[in-house]
């Protein structure tokens, strides 16, 4: 979990919201997936970047952050990394997010790509915790496509045994279209991650017996 500074520069907030008479400011389209079918009464929020300037994205951040906390959202998790918010020009987005009363959780990895295994069992981690909290969940990465359908995709695969990684990826694209899991990278990663996931917690359960001895 991301330490943020308790006040946010104002200069970051408002550079996302230049040239304001072409932004977007219909509400922040947010997929809720419901993870029923794992057997877990929650669901989990997806979307693309809140205040996104990009190409033919034109969004305001106010408008966004004012969506989210209308849809009660509590906890982010943000898979971009700093230099991307800053392409995308919401340099102060965690900052913005931390001072509307949001948990941040900044666990960034390159687009088009999985994150380390250590790294996504972290995020799964985090991910249930709020889960389980009863805490208002939503994750996002720049389209909340590639790397947000794949961490929710791994949630399904971690939550239910009889799940399989193209039921998950088939979930994924009816929720979110057919962009969702993007990359060869981030297929491949789906379909291995059960057993890379037992071959991790074995490593982690021998290495933490081996060092209490």
């Amino acid at each position: 979990m991301v330490n943020l500074p308790a006040v946010m520069r104002t200069t970051e907030f408002d550079s996302s919201d230049e040239d304001s008479g072409d932004e977007q400011c219909t509400p922040l389209p947010i997929s809720w997936l419901s993870l029923s079918v794992a057997e877990c009464s929650q669901s989990l929020g997806i979307c693309s970047l809140p205040g996104c300037k990009y190409k033919d994205m034109r969004r305001n951040l106010k408008s966004d952050m004012g969506e989210l906390q209308e849809q009660g959202v509590q906890d982010v998790f943000v898979f971009c990394t700093r230099g991307e918010l800053q392409r995308y020009r919401v340099p102060g987005l965690l900052e913005a997010y931390s001072q509307h009363g949001l948990t941040v959780h900044h666990l960034p990895f390159p687009d088009g790509c999985a994150p380390e295994l250590p790294q996504c069992c972290q995020i799964l981690e985090e991910l249930q915790a709020s889960l389980q909290a009863n805490r208002r969940t939503i994750i996002h990465c720049y389209g909340g496509l590639g790397r947000s359908g794949l961490i929710a995709a791994c949630l399904l695969l971690q939550l239910s045994v009889s799940m399989t990684p193209n039921k998950a990826i088939e979930i994924l694209r009816e929720l979110r279209g057919g962009g969702a899991i993007q990359t060869v990278k981030q297929y491949n990663f789906l379909h291995e991650f059960r057993e890379k996931f037992a071959e991790y917690q074995e490593t982690k359960a021998f290495t933490e017996r081996s060092v209490s001895r």
